[in-house]
Formats: structure tokens, sequence, C-alpha cells
């Protein structure tokens, strides 16, 4: 008999019943099998670890915990070259597994002296090998980051609570898939805020420190800012006391950017010339759309594998994991994201979202 997949082992510390017996069988009586289990449940153990702890408003702390969680202990070596923790920012778990709280949407006006220059309409994959996303530099080595609204993250009643604390609803499940059971629990956020400040200096040390030089930024960028706004979004997350969730499903208003005065286009084609940009990285993100509607979905490509298809007609995103214990899809449409990823394969979470059931 064929070994057991990796996803039916992980299956087995998160939903024994959910494996057939013959396959509980051969495992109990294979050593290889064995080994693999016992592997299985220290990553659903540290997992745990991670998503056990209280809700924090330190941004980058929870990014990162949840990162940790979905990519699992075996890749503590990422994890350890990340600088200041916000890799996770780039992460494939933004839609993966980030759907609890990590969805970032927009708030409903800006103040009059603010350009709209970023609206989400579609996310597109960025794929690279871990190598060449490490070396994405952070946000704070080109300016200054400053936290407006923290992101707070606390859990509600119930779905109508979700949509009153949030205006977001809820779908229902049509049929859950196998392994999920019980009813969920749900978690909201209200919107979050932050600005950053564009310096041609700071900008200028940071690539010397690299051995590059920043060609002049274009005029008016230096020194002006950046809002970022996101909220609010709702998730529901079926655990059931297990180290890890078995599934959620989680909405966000789209995300959305305003400059003090620079043009969206200026600020990308200037950033995108930069060489302290992996080249491969820069390439992708100048295919995208030149109107600021593409969501880039940073994904390293030994851990995981994304895909196009469709939800209902809309064009949607489906990631899985390369050890098959992690399945996600996630679409854009009428300026709100939607999720749904879990321990599933990718027929399962499209069966999922495609049979999402709308309260009318």
């Amino acid at each position: 008999m064929r070994h057991p997949t990796d996803g039916t082992l992980r299956r087995l510390v998160d939903e024994p019943a959910g494996v057939a017996d013959a396959d509980r069988a051969h495992v109990a009586g294979c050593p290889v099998c064995l080994s693999g289990l016992a592997a299985a449940r220290k990553d659903a153990e540290a997992a745990g670890a991670a998503l056990a702890v209280e809700v924090t408003t330190d941004v980058d702390a929870g990014w990162q915990r949840l990162s940790r969680a979905a990519e699992g202990e075996g890749r503590r070596g990422l994890a350890a070259r990340t600088r200041r923790g916000r890799t996770a920012l780039r992460s494939p778990v933004v839609a993966a597994v980030g759907v609890l709280t990590l969805l970032l949407g927009a708030t409903a006006a800006a103040a009059a002296n603010w350009l709209p220059i970023f609206h989400a309409e579609q996310i597109t994959p960025v794929t690279a090998r871990e190598a060449e996303l490490v070396k994405l530099p952070e946000l704070d080595d080109f300016g200054d980051v400053k936290v407006v609204k923290d992101l707070d993250v606390r859990q509600v009643a119930d779905a109508a609570a979700a949509k009153e604390a949030t205006g977001l609803s809820v779908p229902r499940v049509g049929e859950l898939p196998r392994g999920v059971t019980g009813e969920p629990t749900y978690q909201v956020f209200d919107p979050v805020s932050a600005t950053f400040t564009f310096s041609a200096q700071k900008a200028a040390r940071f690539a010397a420190a690299a051995g590059h030089t920043l060609p002049p930024p274009p005029p008016g960028l230096d020194g002006s800012q950046f809002r970022l706004n996101g909220g609010p979004g709702v998730a529901a997350v079926w655990a059931e006391n297990r180290p890890v969730p078995a599934m959620m499903l989680g909405r966000a208003v789209a995300p959305t950017a305003f400059s003090s005065g620079v043009p969206f286009e200026t600020a990308r084609d200037y950033l995108l010339s930069l060489p302290v940009l992996p080249e491969n990285i820069a390439a992708q993100l100048r295919a995208f759309s030149a109107d600021g509607t593409t969501l880039p979905l940073f994904t390293a490509i030994e851990n995981m594998a994304s895909s196009p298809a469709d939800v209902n007609g809309v064009p949607a995103t489906v990631l899985t994991s390369r050890d098959g214990t992690l399945g996600a899809v996630v679409w854009v449409d009428s300026g709100v994201i939607t999720a749904v990823a879990g321990s599933l394969s990718a027929d399962e979470v499209l069966s999922v979202a495609r049979g999402l059931r709308w309260d009318r």
C-alpha cells in the first residue's frame, strides 16, 4: 500500500475521524509514517502556540505569529532571516490564513487633501524564491511609518453581531468539507490606518549600506505622505479546540491608499526602478495594472503554488502549500476581499467558496 500523503498525516492530528480506516491502520504499523506523524504533531503544537496567544495591537508581532503558524516551525530559517519580523507582510499567509486578522480594507473616505492613488479590484500573485523575497526592503527603509490607528481584533457572539460591528455580511457555508465540523467563532476588526512619509535621505542611506546608489527622486516625492487605510473586517473560524483552525472564511473591504499630492505612477515608477529590488519581482510588479487596482500577493515558490480560478464568475487566486497541508482561495468582488482557507485541498476550498449562501 502506498504511504498516505502529508495532508492525511496532518488530518490524523487535527481530525482523526476524517481519515480512512485503511490509512490509520497503515500509519500505525509503518515506521516511516509514524515518523511523519510525529513531525506533523510537532508542527501542530508549534502552530497552536502561535495562534493561541491573546490578540495584540502590535501589528508586526501579529503578522509574524500568523506567518509562523501557517508556514510551520519547519521554516524557522526564513523567519529568522527576516528583518524586524515584517516579511510576514509579504507572505502567502496574507490570503491563506491571514483572513482572521490580516485582510485590510479601506475606510469610507479620506480627508479632502488626500489624492486616491490605489484601490484593490483584483489580486495577482508575485512568485519568487524565498531568497529573493527576503531581499525585499522594508517600507521604513525609505522613510517614516506612523500607525494612526492600531489593529484591534476581538471576538463577537455570532454572524449578526459581526455584521453590526463591521457592516459586512458573513455568508453561510453550504456544505462543510470533510473534517470540518461544528459552529464557527467570529472575529472582527475595526478600521486601521497608517501614514508613510518618503525620505530621499533615508532611502539613500539604506541603498548605500547595500552597495547601491539611488537615482534622484522625481520632483515632489521627497517628503510626500501616503495614507494607508484598512478595515473593517470579519472572519468565521472553525477550530473546535484544535491546534490550528480547520477552516476560516474572511471578508474585508478592499485596501486603498491616498497620497498628499504625488500621483500613483510617479511613486510606482521610481520605486520599481531602484536597484535594491530583486529584478524578477520588480519585473512582475511592472506588469501590473497601471491605474493602481492590483493587489500583489507575494508567494515563495518553494512553499506555495498559486493558480487562477473563478468563484461564480469572479476571478480568484488559489494557493496550496507544497506539503499539501494548506489550501486557500481569495478574490475581490464589489470592493470586498473574500477568502476561504484551512487544512484543505484546492478543490475543497473552491467548493466551499462557490457554495457560499448569501442571505437576502
